[in-house]
Parts: C-alpha cells; structure tokens; sequence
C-alpha cells in the first residue's frame, strides 16, 4: 500500500468547501443589494426601516446579555451624537427576550438611540444574523453597503470617514 502525503492545505479546505453548503439558498441579501424592509414594535416603540430612507443607516442587532454589544454600545452612542447632523443615525434592534432587563440596561446605560426590541428575532432573521453584535450600514437609497460583524469602535476616524462618504 502507498501513502500519498497531502499538502495540509488540502486538509483545511475540506471543512471550508462542506460548511460553505449550509448557506445554499439561505444567505442573506449581498452587500450593493437593497436592505430587506421590517416593522419591529414592541411596549414602547415601532421602527419601520424603510421610513429612515434618505439617511445613512448603522443597523446593528444587539442584545445586553452580549459582552461585545455592550462594549461597543458607548461608541455607537456617541458616533450618531457626532454623526446626526450628516443624515446618520443608528437604529439598534435587541433581541433580549426579557423586557425588563432590556429596558433597564437601555436605562442604566444611557442608551440614547433609537432601539426597539425584537425578542421574536425576526428582524435579524432577515438578515441572518445570529451571533452578535451584527451590524449594517445601509445607503440613503436602502441599499447595504457593509456588514461589521463583532464589536466596532464606531468612533475610529476609519469608521466616520466611510459612513460620511455615504
């Protein structure tokens, strides 16, 4: 019997070729697409993204149970406190179930954006989000223009200067 050695690329790539399967038919949206409209109301508000067309839109899917959304939460804050004035704003939707600790840590946490709660989760669903923070930036016309996976510092002069390009 013969042994072949393989380079260890060839090893690497199987899991990636079987794993790329799973997304058949479900991925969502590519970016340079329009961003997939939602309604979202819960006790205390109703968010419709489409009405926010005209302005830059930082979606971000979060939840207060998450350590990487409540890190980057204060930046966020504080990039739409620079960043309004140019047409940005950021629409953050948390998927927490408990409404009373969401609505307490929006509270102790100075919160200061648009946020709603989706505890049905099917508005991140659209977007097939799962893991969080997961966030979209999304034109004045609707269409996505990047997707930023884990924490941001949404105040990086990276960051500002793309989203004031838009």
């Amino acid at each position: 019997m013969r042994h072949v050695a393989l380079p260890s690329a060839v090893f690497f790539s199987i899991p990636l070729l079987v794993l790329s399967g799973c997304y058949s038919g479900t991925r969502p949206p590519r970016i340079g697409s329009q961003a997939p409209d939602f309604t979202v109301q819960d006790s205390q508000a109703k968010v419709t993204l489409s009405r926010y067309r005209g302005q830059v839109v930082v979606l971000n899917f979060w939840a207060t149970w998450c350590a990487p959304c409540v890190e980057e939460i204060p930046s966020l804050v504080e990039m739409q406190r620079q960043m309004k004035s140019r047409g940005v704003i950021v629409i953050a939707v948390s998927v927490d179930v408990d409404e009373n600790a969401y609505r307490q840590f929006v509270k102790d946490h100075n919160v200061n954006l648009l946020t709603v709660r989706d505890a049905g989760q099917k508005s991140n669903q659209l977007y097939g989000t799962f893991k969080f923070p997961e966030t979209y930036v999304i034109d004045r016309e609707g269409v996505m223009r990047r997707k930023f996976i884990g924490a941001v510092d949404w105040t990086a002069p990276d960051v500002t200067e793309f989203l004031g390009k838009l």
